[in-house]
């Protein structure tokens, strides 16, 4: 799954942080990330919890829109994230848990990419994020 998101995204391992994007329309875009063993690595932000730190949180799901946004075809090229609106936690991803990204696409042109989503883990909503990336 991982190499379908390679062709979309500049991001590799260690820090690729989206499995699959199950749906995109040019409103909504919908993506999925488990953090497993193989993530260990980010355990050492709250190792006595096994929380998935809340940057990469919000790292995953702008990879996510990004991922999105190029297979709409709307936009060419690599962007950055370049700022973050917002950012409200509501709850913690654990390791093992599988998060679900809803993406709502605010503003898509040639130089900027604006985003806001939803992640959840079942239905419970856990963050929710604003954010604007720029091309580069």
């Amino acid at each position: 799954m991982s190499s379908e998101i390679e062709n979309l995204i500049p991001h590799r391992t260690p820090f690729l942080f989206v499995d699959k994007i199950t749906s995109f329309t040019s409103e909504t875009i919908v993506g999925l990330k488990t953090f497993d063993k193989e993530d260990n690595w980010l355990k050492g932000s709250f190792p006595e919890f096994n929380f998935v730190p809340g940057t990469i949180l919000i790292e995953s799901m702008a990879q996510c829109g990004g991922a999105g946004v190029k297979l709409l075809g709307i936009t060419d090229g690599i962007f950055g994230l370049v700022s973050i609106e917002d950012a409200e936690f509501f709850a913690a991803a654990k390791f093992t848990d599988q998060i679900k990204f809803v993406i709502q696409n605010v503003r898509l042109s040639e130089k900027i990419i604006k985003q806001s989503g939803t992640a959840y883990v079942g239905d419970v909503k856990i963050l929710k994020a604003t954010w604007m990336c720029v091309k580069i």
